[in-house]
Formats: C-alpha cells, sequence, structure tokens
C-alpha cells in the first residue's frame, strides 16, 4: 500500500477537523439548548460569540455552528443590534405523572380545546384489541386541537369505550380534560397508563391543523389509560409540535440484579 501524499494527508487533516468542530458544536447546542429551555437567560438574549466561546473554552467558529444548529431548530434567531434572542418557548411534558394537559401545563397559560369531531365510530381492530372490546364495537372518538396561549401545540386523537364516553358528549370537552371527565363519570380515580413516545413526520392534516411544516417532526405520544380497577378506558394518539413541547420524567435505577 502506498504511503499518502502530502495533498491527501492535508485534505484527511482537514476533513477530520470539521468533523471534531461538528462534534464540539453539536455538544454545545445541547447544553446551550438545555439552558434555553430552564430559562438561564432570562433577558432572551444569548451572550456574545466570544462570551460563549471563552465560557465553554470553544472556538467562535462552533460557536457561529452550534447557533446555526438552534436557529435550525426555530429556538433563537439573530437580530441585527441586538445579538442571539430566544424566539420559541417550549413547554415542560412530564412523562412520571398521569395527568391531562390543561393539569401538566396549568402554571403556562389556559388550554383551550377545539373539538374537531366527536362522536361514535366503529372500532378499528388495534383499538378494540387495547380496549379489551369486541372487534366493530362503537367507540366514543373525539379529535381535538389543543392550544396554549392561542397557539396550536397538540392534535388529540381519543378512543373511549362508548358505556362511558356516551356521556361524556353532553359534557365540557372543550375547557376540560378528557381525564377529568372520565374520573367524574365513573366515579373512579384514573389508575395507570402505558405510553410510546417517538417522533414521526407530520402527515399533511396534522401539519395543517398544527401549522407546522408539512413532513416537520412532530413528537407522537400514544397512551393508554387505565381506571384504578385496572380497565383500560381511554387510548389516544397525541401529536406534539416539537417546537413547542419537551418532555421529561424522573427515572430511579431499579436495586434488584438481574438474573
Amino acid at each position: 500500500m502506498f504511503p499518502a501524499m502530502p495533498a491527501e494527508r492535508s485534505l484527511e487533516h482537514a476533513a477530520r477537523r470539521r468533523r471534531l468542530r461538528a462534534d464540539q458544536a453539536r455538544q454545545l447546542a445541547d447544553l446551550l439548548r438545555h439552558q434555553i429551555l430552564t430559562g438561564a437567560f432570562p433577558t432572551g438574549i444569548l451572550p456574545l460569540e466570544n462570551t460563549l466561546a471563552a465560557d465553554y473554552r470553544s472556538s467562535r467558529n462552533t460557536v457561529r455552528q452550534a447557533l446555526d444548529l438552534l436557529r435550525g431548530e426555530r429556538l433563537v434567531e439573530r437580530q441585527p443590534g441586538v445579538g442571539t434572542v430566544v424566539v420559541c418557548e417550549k413547554y415542560p411534558h412530564g412523562l412520571d405523572r398521569l395527568q391531562g394537559l390543561a393539569e401538566t401545563l396549568h402554571e403556562h397559560g389556559t388550554v383551550t380545546n377545539e373539538v374537531r369531531t366527536a362522536g361514535p365510530v366503529p372500532a378499528p381492530a388495534p383499538v378494540a384489541h387495547r380496549l379489551g372490546l369486541p372487534e366493530h364495537t362503537e367507540v366514543l372518538y373525539i379529535e381535538r386541537l389543543r392550544r396554549l396561549g392561542g397557539l396550536p401545540l397538540s392534535l388529540d386523537l381519543t378512543y373511549v369505550p362508548l358505556d362511558i364516553g356516551s356521556a361524556l358528549l353532553g359534557c365540557d370537552l372543550k375547557n376540560t380534560d378528557v381525564f377529568r371527565l372520565l374520573e367524574q363519570q365513573t366515579g373512579q380515580a384514573l389508575g395507570h397508563a402505558e405510553i410510546t413516545l417517538e417522533a414521526v413526520n407530520a402527515d399533511a392534516h396534522s401539519a395543517a391543523v398544527l401549522q407546522a411544516p408539512r413532513g416537520a417532526a412532530v413528537l407522537m405520544l400514544e397512551r393508554l389509560t387505565h381506571l384504578a380497577d385496572g380497565r383500560p378506558v381511554d387510548l389516544e394518539f397525541i401529536r406534539f409540535r416539537g417546537d413547542r413541547i419537551t418532555m421529561s420524567g424522573l427515572l430511579r435505577r431499579s436495586l434488584r440484579t438481574p438474573a
């Protein structure tokens, strides 16, 4: 094998430097994103690039790349004469408590619901299975656009067994979380929920309703909620605008050792 020529070695060295700077920029973007989301910049203005470079022992080129990544996420933008400013607030959604959206975000404003559809439908087989019902049994289907501070936050598709759901049709679905209504109608507390969280591309309908770019990534939360007696009563598919919500939780490591 022939040794690399000086020009080739120079190109390889330059490529390694670019990869290293890109890695460092991602690391810095992660740190700045956390600070932005936790309110570390109360004025809404980030420190100057020179200051960030000194604070994080990075080059100015690395700082610029990190800020470019955050601009691509629509978290910040550059304003002439001002600097880099925070332009998008993300709201924290806890995953370690079983709460409705209005309960979760009550400190940040009023959650309002636009009820787009509410009525009985034959349960698709996967829905019937998850709710423990025979196939094609009718269930209550609810589609809601949920806003916080007037801005679209999530599109919720909800399925509820009709023996419970029929009573919900006469309730205030516009201003009340389904969780609260389920507890009122059943006389039971909710017990637990199984959740799956993943990122999916917004389809044309979801993007239009959420006022998000078509094909943009949204956070999909699938949640099957049970009453305290164990009965499954609420299957939801919730699409959150990823630029307006963060998911967080407190996890504890089991003390049991694996077999």
